[in-house]
């Protein structure tokens, strides 16, 4: 047994250095697990949400099923917004009549309540909230319209203050990260909408230009904004494609800079492209395709914005909708016809996914939201 040759005295009282390394370590793990994430999975067709704790090492445990109340009949989908507080989990209910179900957050437990249900102008495919958390943004597939409607002081959705007419199927509509801008995907007019935001009175007024077109038939679904608010990637359904644009953030305006796909290799059958997300730090870019429930990763150069294919992996059957937890480690993505989620670790140095587990959710699933409390 190696015993050390010096020993250095203090003129402390041992007592009095073994608590406070016991009250030093006490704190750091306390700072060290103070964070508890979780996932929650919106399910269509069983209108509830699925809600599990996440562990160091990805695991999921499931904590709670948290029914939509006052809801009879299940819509197609159902997107999920969190808000910029984490007090506040909106589900989207695109069955009639439509409505935005409103639960408080459990700081602790993450855990679910419902707090009341808002209207919402038409079935909505997609929901946001703006950066104040003030507003909701909707967009309206079969409607062709997009809505912003005001978030009451109890966390319930108010009666909508704009409803916009669009092209055909507008399918996302988001604020830009400054919050001045807000933008909306028409899938079957091929363009993308720009709108001018006001956060002060909640009013949409459309840019100049109103709209920037992507090529026919290409169906421009879900985008996202890298971390760095330089550039934004747009994931096309009918074609597979993926659009990296650089963001003029003062003026609000899109240039594209490249074009690569979704598609795995060898693929042959007709494009059904999904969900697009990006890692918190911005380093990989992700995107699920539904005919081949497939996700493919891509490396995003930091100065260019451009994408590096990395490579695709099988997962859920038919993936419409997965995240990326807060701290980068993890991809979750759902399946609508296999009714589970599979849990991937990131690597970090590659950005490749490498599958953990896959866990049981309500019917139906198509969209995750994670949260890490406090």
């Amino acid at each position: 047994m190696l015993r050390p040759t010096r020993r250095i005295r203090s003129g402390i009282p041992r007592a009095a250095i073994t608590t406070t390394l016991a009250f030093l370590i006490l704190i750091s793990g306390v700072r060290a697990g103070m964070a508890e994430t979780f996932a929650y999975v919106g399910n269509a067709d069983s209108n509830d949400i699925s809600v599990f704790k996440m562990a160091e090492n990805g695991e999921m445990t499931p904590v709670q099923t948290a029914a939509f109340t006052g809801v009879e009949k299940p819509g197609s989908s159902t997107p999920l917004a969190i808000t910029p507080d984490h007090r506040v989990l909106i589900a989207g209910v695109r069955s009639q009549p439509f409505l935005a179900v409103s639960f408080a957050i459990d700081p602790k437990t993450g855990q679910l309540s419902h707090l009341g249900n808002g209207p919402l102008a038409d079935s909505m495919a997609n929901i946001a909230i703006d950066r104040s958390g003030k507003f909701l943004f909707s967009a309206s597939y079969g409607g062709n319209k997009v809505a912003l409607n005001p978030l009451l002081a109890n966390g319930v959705v108010g009666e909508p203050k704009q409803v916009i007419p669009t092209g055909l199927n507008a399918h996302a509509f988001l604020p830009s990260p400054d919050n001045r801008f807000a933008f909306a995907t028409n899938l079957g007019s091929d363009q993308i909408l720009a709108f001018a935001f006001d956060a002060t009175t909640g009013t949409l007024t459309p840019s100049d230009p109103a709209a920037h077109k992507v090529p026919e038939k290409s169906g421009p679904r879900h985008f996202v904004f890298h971390p760095n608010g330089k550039f934004v990637y747009l994931l096309h359904e009918l074609n597979g494609d993926v659009a990296a644009f650089a963001y003029e953030a003062k003026g609000g305006a899109w240039d594209e800079i490249q074009r690569t796909s979704a598609l795995p290799e060898g693929f042959t059958e007709k494009p059904w492209a999904a969900d697009i997300h990006v890692t918190p730090d911005g380093r990989f870019l992700y995107a699920c395709e539904r005919t081949t429930s497939t996700l493919t990763a891509y490396k995003v150069d930091a100065t260019s914005g451009k994408l590096t294919t990395i490579g695709s992996v099988p997962t859920e059957k038919q993936p419409r909708g997965f995240h990326i937890d807060p701290g980068g480690r993890y991809l979750a993505a759902v399946g609508e016809l296999s009714d589970s989620m599979t849990v991937y670790a990131i690597d970090q140095s590659s950005g490749a996914l490498a599958k953990l587990k896959s866990y049981a959710t309500g019917k139906k699933p198509n969209w995750v939201e994670f949260l890490s409390l406090p």
